[in-house]
């Protein structure tokens, strides 16, 4: 009898299509979040909005951008995650679309804060968590940083689009052009994305069979508060959801949404503002992969210890630098907050499966939550600070401070277990056995 002929080997692993669709459906979703730091002030010029009215309802969007992740991890589990994306992608343009025909502030916070934070919350980090724990076994930390790097580029790389065709059509044009960048990534996403390794028949990269654990069929609400409910009595979920809160706080929070409006407070032009934005975004880039690769190789609480405490150096620092003429000074503060700007996901991912295995996408859609939590309380406190005052500069000044905290915070996570000999990384297996043990 003939042997079977072996199945020629793949020269391309499935799960980097995987990662390359979710790149893509994470970039379409935050173009849409490029829109409302550019927007504030004709907003404020069409309907003579505050900018602490209209700051709410960013905040609205950045806490339900939170706190649908774990219930996103959920349903992922129990729909597949194409399924989940494709709707998001779909809620994000409903919601992004609409507004053009807006006239009152409580459909601003319906559009922008409800519709389409809960669209792109379903396609927050916790996708990334799924993605890269059902896929990838090898090169976790280099995949999730570029994952995490493309949601956030998106955000800021589109800001001078934006900001142009706010200039040149008006600001309902730039919101339909988002709305095409969402729907334009939905037929790649039915096309490329499946929810397991077993769907094509092969296993995660780098790993085994045995990697590519049976999805759990409970309900989204009950897995998503179990999560909760188990880690929230473990010390390392609260210094990790602590220090990112802090984490939003100081990005996606204040410098998204507030920056543009201060520089243009000492008079520099918007578009200038949101192509300092953009570099960010193109820094960010370089930051959060190199960040993934350290996460592979150094303790993650050092590189934590950091992120923050840089971060918060830097916010000290910023104030002086704002004036209607660019100076060297402002963009070595820009190339560095790229950099930084998200480089904390990969380690914090990293943390989560050290302390939680095989439940790490739900508890981090939880730790996730908290940033959101954190850029609402930012978005929404800056804007007041500005009416108040009449300047950022008290804004920058605390998230500086909360920023130092941040980084005394990640430096007291006790480490879970030792590392593996051959790696000198953790393995995920033991913990992940002991989960379903007790599940």
């Amino acid at each position: 009898m003939t042997a079977l002929a072996s199945p020629p080997s793949r020269r391309i692993h499935p799960a980097w299509w995987v990662a390359a669709v979710t790149f893509l459906a994470l970039v379409g979703a935050a173009a849409f979040r490029a829109v409302p730091g550019v927007l504030i002030d004709p907003l404020r010029e069409e309907f003579g909005w505050s900018v602490s009215t209209i700051s709410a309802a960013v905040a609205v969007n950045m806490a339900l951008y939170g706190l649908t992740a774990p219930f996103a991890a959920a349903l992922m589990e129990s729909f597949g995650i194409r399924r989940v994306v494709i709707s998001a992608l779909l809620l994000t343009a409903l919601g992004s679309g609409l507004t053009v025909f807006m006239t009152a502030s409580w459909q601003l916070v319906m559009l922008w804060g409800v519709l389409v934070g809960l669209g792109t919350g379903s396609m927050a980090l916790s996708l990334v968590a799924t993605v890269t724990g059902r896929w990838f076994v090898a090169r976790r930390g280099l995949v999730s940083g570029v994952l995490t790097a493309g949601g956030a580029t998106g955000q800021l790389v589109f800001l001078p689009l934006v900001a142009w065709a706010d200039q040149v059509w008006g600001w309902r044009s730039a919101s339909l052009g988002t709305t095409v960048a969402a729907l334009a990534v939905v037929p790649l996403v039915a096309w490329l994305l499946r929810d397991r390794p077993r769907d094509l028949g092969v296993v995660p990269y780098g790993g085994t069979a045995a990697d590519d654990v049976q999805p759990v069929r409970a309900g989204a609400a009950r897995t998503a508060l179990r999560g909760l409910a188990e880690a929230a009595r473990r010390r390392p979920f609260w210094l990790l959801a602590g220090g990112f809160f802090i984490c939003g706080l100081s990005t996606n929070g204040l410098v998204q949404p507030h920056f543009i409006p201060a520089a243009h407070d000492h008079g520099m032009p918007v578009t200038t503002a949101a192509g300092l934005l953009a570099v960010v975004g193109i820094f960010d880039i370089a930051g959060t992969v190199l960040s993934g690769w350290l996460t592979d190789r150094v303790d993650p609480r050092m590189l934590l210890l950091a992120y923050y405490g840089l971060r918060g150096f830097s916010l000290f620092l910023l104030p002086p630098l704002f004036g209607p003429d660019l100076h060297v000074s402002m963009i070595a503060f820009i190339v560095f907050y790229g950099l930084d700007w998200v480089a904390t996901v990969p380690p914090t991912l990293a943390l989560c499966r050290e302390h939680f295995g095989a439940r790490a996408p739900v508890v981090f859609g939880w730790v996730f939550a908290a940033h959101q939590l954190g850029s609402a309380f930012a978005a929404f406190g800056g804007g007041v600070i500005r009416d108040v005052t009449g300047s950022y500069d008290l804004a920058w000044y605390l998230a500086g401070g909360l920023c130092v905290a941040a980084a005394a915070m990640s430096i007291s996570i006790r480490r879970n277990r030792p590392a593996t000999p051959s790696t000198g990384l953790p393995t995920d297996r033991v913990v992940a056995a002991a989960d379903q043990a007790h599940g």
